[in-house]
């Protein structure tokens, strides 16, 4: 008995999943200060233990992460954001 050939050959390539291509939001958007009173905007770069998050999540440059961490750590002593939270968002 001839056996049938089994390779399934397509026409088109099957559709792989690409990750988005992360962006600095704050070159995007063209913003040089980072206000350290704006708690709502610093509670995205922080997730729901109070911990910064890093650069390879948010998809900040290094030169903004630097200044992202130093307006949350200032935010933090002035009380506008807590160092340690279990459920903050």
């Amino acid at each position: 008995m001839a056996q049938a050939n089994t390779d399934i050959k397509y026409l088109t390539p099957i559709a792989v999943e690409t990750k988005k291509k992360k962006y600095c939001r704050f070159k995007k958007a063209g913003i040089k200060y980072i206000d350290y009173k704006d708690e709502n905007f610093l509670l995205k770069f922080v997730n729901e233990q109070g911990k910064i998050l890093p650069r390879r999540i948010t998809g900040t440059s290094t030169k903004f992460q630097r200044k992202v961490a130093q307006a949350v750590k200032r935010a933090r002593h002035l009380s506008l954001l807590p160092y340690v939270a279990d459920l903050l968002k």
